[in-house]
Formats: C-alpha cells, structure tokens, sequence
C-alpha cells in the first residue's frame, strides 16, 4: 500500500483532553508507525506544546462558556496554502463545526476525498448553550446530518451510532470504526499508586471514573448511587479522574449526601498517571448515557478492571454484560446493587476483571487503525477511478 498524506481537522486538540483528542492522538500513533503521515489541523492554545511537529494552529479564542476549550477562528488563507503545499491525499474531520467545515471547503477545493467521524451526540451538549436549548437540539441534528451527507464516508465508533445518525436522515455511507486501545500501555501500572498519593486505606476498594465533569456524563446521578452503596458497604472510595464545569457543584453534592470522605476528585492528570490510577482500582463505574463509544471502559478494560455502567448508546456496545461487566438500566438502586455484587463477591470481580483483558483486545489500537486504512484506501481507488472515467469522457 502506498505511504499516504493524512489531513486532519479537529475543533479541539492537545493540549485539551477528550475523547476526540485521544481518539485522534490513538490513530495518529498507528498510522505513523506503518509509515504513513498524518497533519493536524486545530485550535491553538496558550499552553501548546512549542516542539509539535506535524501540527498547524488556527487562532483561536476561549469559549464563553468553558475558558479551557478554544474556539478556532476559521479563515485562515496561511492554513490553506499550507494545506494546499502539503498533496494531501484525503481529508478525515472530527466536527460538522468551524474547523470541520473548514477541511470540507479544503477537500473539496483539493478534489480529494473527506471523511468524517461522527464522535458525538452534539444534541446531548445544548445545555451550554444558555438559550432555546429545543431549538438548538434540532438546528443541531439537522446540521449535523447535512454535513454527514457533504462527505464521502462517515465513520462511527459503535453501531448504535451508525443506525442513529441513518434515523437522521444520513445517506452517505457508514462504517463503524471505533477508537482503539493502546493496550500494551494500560497492563501495567504502579498497584499502589492512588492509595500513596490520595492517602487512600489499603482495605478501601476503589471505585474509578475516568471523564469530563460536565453535566451530560451524569455524575450527580453517579454520586446519588455512590450514596446508596456507602449504607450497606462502607469500605470504598470513588475516585473521579477529570475536570470540568461542573466540579464545585459535584463537590456541593457530596456533601450534601454526606460522602465528601467516600469521594476523591483528582482534577486532570496526564496519561501515565492515568494509567497508574487504571491500574490502583478494582472497579470502573460509569453513569453517563451520551456516550458514542465510551473509550475510558475499554481503557479501563486493558488495565483489568471489570465494568459497571448504564445501558445506554455506545456503552451497551463496549461491555459484555455479565462477562466483563454489568450493564444497567438508568435505576440508581440496580446501578448500585450491581457495584456492591462486584464488592461482595472477590470471585466475580476477579473473573470479570480477567475477561475484560481478553475482551478488549478485539479493539487494539493496530486492529482498529488497519481497518481505517482499509476505509482510506478503499475511498482513495474510488475517487481516483471516478476522475479518470470523467477525464476520459471529456
């Protein structure tokens, strides 16, 4: 095969931390590795990382309502000249939005082909937005589906992602390619490492989650089932790796439950010490029914912990129900009579933690890039025979 040029258009990037920008980071790994290269396109940030090689900065601004997150400022004639320089071969975006709509003009000027990647159920994000939030959800849907049918291929994560965006009215075609795990890299990690650092008793099990303290992961609703479980099993420790907006509010609540002693916040960590909290828990719990994938599972999966979380989009696709994990409806005493079974009952949590392992090699990182190259090199034949049976004609 050949060594294909990859540009890449994202709304957020390092040194932001997301699902998208994992996602990204992930396969850019990969493709590198096989030889391929790959040219990011992305907000800048004040904090960037001066020695990147690779990567093109837009300007940008902080958004009004989240001042960590830039919002690039799409017009840039510089970016496209660089684009332009770079003969790319394909464009993949990861945003219907501003920088999205960008790469979908460059491809299209380009006349090469444009994936995207339909990361998000942008509608589940309305809520910081502080006006119209019905109006805004369908403008959303719509907007979104009509950019999905401005492209060549559309990739989702998980199944479930691809039937719904067809329900929105999709045409274009759809493949699932999810976000892989870099497995090798979660197997290991210091056992010890959230009890020495958190003072954390070694008798307290740890309960992890791992993701923006944003309202549409449900973490209030995580934290009342958290509650549940402190009156029949005192012995744990929720530890919530992450920040966001709505953190002092998460820190108000466990007070008011009365669990501010059962519940560790850690604010956001980079990878290796993320790694090491994977790796210093017995469980991953994970209340959040937005998810088009939820890549934190399968991370948590790599490091052996089995799984509780609530049956809803991507996650219902990530873990198997009663192998490596639970899977729930949105009922916090069935989501807290599943974690306090894992609790209990060593022999379940241990099988369950050692399926998860072996499950979750179905997602590695290598698997899930090759299949994305197969979807690039697939769209690259078409689109080449297309505009030699054109030139032909003319």
């Amino acid at each position: 095969m050949d060594k294909l040029k990859v540009g890449v258009f994202t709304d957020s990037y390092k040194p932001y931390t997301s699902g998208v920008v994992r996602s990204i980071d992930t396969f850019t790994t990969e493709l590198e590795a096989m030889g391929h290269q790959i040219f990011i396109f992305a907000p800048n940030y004040p904090n960037c990382d001066k020695r990147e090689t690779g990567v093109f900065r837009f300007p940008s601004i902080p958004a009004p309502t989240h001042p960590n997150y830039a919002l690039a400022l799409p017009f840039s004639f510089r970016m496209r000249n660089i684009a332009e320089k770079l003969n790319l071969d394909i464009i993949h975006v990861h945003s219907p939005f501003l920088l999205g709509r960008v790469g979908a003009r460059y491809a299209k000027r380009m006349q090469i082909p444009l994936v995207f990647t339909f990361h998000t159920l942008y509608e589940e994000y309305v809520h910081y937005i502080p006006f119209a939030h019905g109006i805004t959800r369908d403008l959303t849907q719509r907007l979104s589906s009509d950019f999905c049918n401005q492209c060549d291929l559309v990739i989702t994560p998980t199944q479930i992602v691809s039937d719904y965006i067809k329900s929105l009215g999709v045409k274009t075609g759809v493949v699932n390619v999810p976000t892989g795990i870099q497995v090798q890299d979660y197997g290991s990690g210091d056992k010890e490492w959230l009890q020495k650092n958190y003072s954390i008793p070694g008798h307290e099990k740890v309960l992890l989650c791992v993701g923006r303290l944003g309202k549409e992961k449900n973490l209030q609703w995580l934290l009342e089932s958290i509650a549940l479980v402190g009156k029949q099993y005192p012995h744990f420790r929720l530890v919530l790796v992450g920040e966001g907006p709505e953190e002092n509010n998460l820190k108000d609540k466990t007070v008011e439950l009365g669990i501010e002693n059962k519940v560790t916040f850690t604010g956001v960590l980079p990878k290796e010490k993320v790694i090491h909290c994977y790796n210093s828990s017995d469980m991953f719990v994970f209340a959040s029914v937005t998810e088009t994938q939820g890549l934190v599972i399968g991370e948590a999966k790599a490091a052996g912990l089995p799984v509780v979380a609530v049956d809803a989009n991507g996650v219902s696709e990530m873990v198997e129900h009663e192998k490596d994990g639970f899977l729930t409806e949105l009922n916090q005493e069935e989501f807290a009579g599943r974690i306090l079974t894992m609790l209990k009952d060593e022999g379940i949590r241990k099988q369950m933690a050692e399926q998860a392992v072996i499950n979750v090699d179905q997602i590695s990182s290598k698997n899930c890039a090759l299949k994305l190259l197969r979807c690039y090199s697939d769209l690259i034949e078409k689109h080449n025979k297309l505009s030699h049976n054109i030139s032909s004609i003319n």
